[in-house]
């Protein structure tokens, strides 16, 4: 497969302001601690020090700073695969700049200077430095070799498709960003050398900052600013980094010990399918920019990598893969997420019962996860309907339904205040069966008629029910049910609302239990609880002395690893071999081919059960990643997963 993960850095080396001297030797015993990164940041002005002041009109400090990027070239030399941006005052016809330098493999590659110069509270930046806004298309003279000099360059690895683009501080507090520009042209990683003191509440805006231009972006982006090593006449600097990629902060440290080097891994892959998926990110013309050559190694070195070898190189970093993406690992922020889709499900519901004029929910509650869900988010409708009328049927089948699930779904529907009926499904399915034909009695594994009859039984019952009550009635299967096609065509696939249809099962099994810990109600969290613990089952098929005997993930894998599978391949559109890659990261105790199979046998099933999906109810969208045919996917039924399974069985 294509290797387009790049592992970045953001190098906070000790400084003495104007020992150019010390700072370019920290700096490159920093350079040569950076072995298997691609791109490597650096503080701002960090060769001389930021903190310099009207030193920086002095030519001495000036010209050693030059000798001393020299110096960094030189070294960078033996360091291969790797391009690193410093800091420098750089002298050009009669006007000094503040610069960044792209040097990589003995070459300076370009030089960028700074657009936007502070010069307000306690910056001074234009007392001595001139905005590089008009360096367009120019060169300069760096040991006798002409080097690109302006704010129009791009650094490019054409093998590993890496193309940086630079803010130097300032630049990314303004309105009008280069780095903007930089993306818009082809830039897929930002790097920002940046001096930022350090004040109460800034760090916070400054990581909204850089979290939110990576997000608006589609990039990877490098912060790097100078840390306590800088003058302390009026200010501290606290050596803040961070590394963020589409919206998410993927690691930070601030005022860390001196040297220090912050590193990340940054998919191109991931950003590439952003921006290509979100269609609005206009592209600019990039012929304003001229593109230099540079190196930007991906990870492992290779521009080709195996699935085995890419899980390796993983490992060796320690680059975390979640086992359930959906789940955030944060407590704070899943209780928070578990609350925010409760709203959203219980407004959509709200909004349709206001619409319709149908205040009569009629919802079939098995004592399982979905219509747990289901019927807490009609107990969260009835809160901002508080005219809405919630009808819960159970409906149990004799020698199927467990004591267990059905002692669940009597004390969830008795904490919720829902008026509960009973209907025993067992004869009348059984006649049914009769009457096609089959004999009525299940005929062992593989009986689907058997199993779905009941299915459809309940469906049927539901839906008169509505009829009879003027009622709506409430889907209650999960996203997870729907990318694997476990669910009974016209059967549990149908209702007139759909809560659950984007909340994967992975994410159910935390909403219904972060529900059973802060409702307040001992006896609901009983409930609650047990119903989390209850092993995953339809209950199709007939029970073991009194115990669930049809267990779903015996028949189709594990649900946190169907919903890995479904995050990877929606969110991100992951070939098979990379998704095997993080799979075989993610659960290292799982053998490689146990993955293999597991994810074999998602890829037929989504593929193949596309047409339940192609017909499905109203639902209201609650996450990033949803099968709606009328929202976020829209594919052929009878398209063929044959080329996903070749790469798959290679891989």
């Amino acid at each position: 497969m294509k290797n387009r993960m790049i592992k970045v850095g953001a190098a906070v080396p000790k400084l003495r302001v104007a020992d150019i001297t010390f700072n370019t030797d920290e700096i490159i015993a920093l350079m040569k601690k950076a072995k298997g990164y691609g791109l490597v940041v650096f503080p701002e002005l960090c060769i001389t020090g930021y903190t310099c002041a009207d030193l920086f009109a002095q030519s001495a400090l000036i010209d050693k700073a030059l000798e001393a990027l020299i110096r960094i070239r030189r070294a960078s030399a033996r360091l291969k695969g790797i391009t690193f941006a410093v800091g420098l005052p750089l002298r050009y016809e009669n006007c000094l700049y503040n610069c960044a330098a792209f040097v990589s493999e003995g070459q300076i590659c370009g030089i960028v200077p700074k657009i936007s110069l502070p010069t307000y509270s306690e910056y001074y930046e234009s007392r001595w430095f001139k905005s590089g806004r008009d360096m367009i298309g120019r060169q300069i003279e760096i040991d006798s070799v002409m080097v690109p000099f302006g704010i129009d360059i791009l650094a490019v690895d054409e093998q590993s498709e890496a193309v940086v683009g630079v803010d130097i501080c300032e630049d990314l507090w303004v309105p009008d960003r280069p780095s903007t520009h930089a993306c818009l042209a082809g830039a897929n990683l930002i790097a920002n050398l940046s001096a930022s003191d350090e004040v109460i509440g800034k760090s916070d805006y400054r990581r909204d900052l850089v979290k939110h231009q990576s997000a608006d972006c589609y990039c990877g982006y490098v912060y790097c600013s100078s840390a306590v090593d800088e003058s302390s006449t009026d200010l501290v600097f606290s050596g803040h980094c961070m590394i963020a990629d589409n919206g998410r902060i993927r690691s930070e440290m601030i005022f860390p010990e001196r040297p220090s080097m912050l590193s990340s891994i940054i998919d191109l892959d991931a950003i590439r399918f952003n921006r290509i998926h979100q269609n609005t990110f206009i592209n600019e013309s990039d012929d304003w920019y001229r593109r230099v050559p540079v190196h930007i190694q991906p990870v492992s070195g290779a521009a080709e990598i195996s699935c085995d070898n890419l899980v390796k190189e993983l490992r060796k970093i320690s680059y975390g893969v979640s086992r359930m993406p959906f789940v955030p690992s944060d407590d704070r922020e899943l209780s928070a997420r578990c609350h925010a889709i409760l709203q959203i499900q219980a407004n959509g519901l709200a909004t349709r019962v206001r619409a319709t004029g149908i205040k009569n929910l009629v919802i079939g509650i098995s004592g399982g996860l979905d219509s747990t869900l289901a019927l807490l988010v009609c107990n969260e409708a009835r809160k901002l309907v508080p005219d809405i009328r919630i009808i819960a049927y159970t409906m149990p089948s004799k020698g199927n339904t467990t004591s267990r699930t059905y002692q669940n779904a009597i004390g969830l529907m008795e904490c919720l205040n829902a008026e509960i009926r009973e209907v025993e499904i067992g004869e009348p399915v059984r006649q049914h069966l009769i009457t096609l034909g089959h004999g009525g009695e299940y005929r062992g594994e593989g009986d689907t008629t058997y199993e779905n009859a009941q299915a459809r039984m309940r469906t049927y019952i539901l839906m008169d029910a509505a009829n009879m009550e003027n009622g709506l009635v409430v889907g209650t299967g999960d996203l997870s049910e729907l990318a694997l096609g476990w669910c009974t065509y016209n059967g549990d696939h149908m209702s007139m609302y759909g809560v659950n249809g984007s909340v994967p099962k992975t994410l159910v099994q935390y909403i219904c239990r972060a529900y059973a810990l802060t409702c307040g109600d001992e006896r609901l969290k009983e409930v609650l609880l047990s119903i989390v613990d209850t092993p995953i089952s339809p209950e199709l098929t007939p029970s073991k002395n009194g115990v669930i005997a049809q267990k779903t993930e015996e028949k189709i894998g594990k649900y946190d690893l169907n919903d890995f599978f479904l995050f990877y391949l929606m969110r991100w559109g992951f070939g098979p071999d990379k998704i095997l890659a993080l799979a075989m990261t993610a659960y290292e105790e799982l053998d490689k081919e146990v993955i293999r199979a597991a994810l074999s046998r998602f890829y037929n099933r989504f593929f193949y059960q596309q047409f339940k999906r192609s017909c499905l109810p109203d639902g209201p969208k609650v996450g990033s990643v949803t099968l709606s045919p009328r929202g976020d996917w829209r594919m052929p039924s009878d398209a063929s997963p044959a080329l996903f399974q070749e790469i798959l069985r290679n891989a």
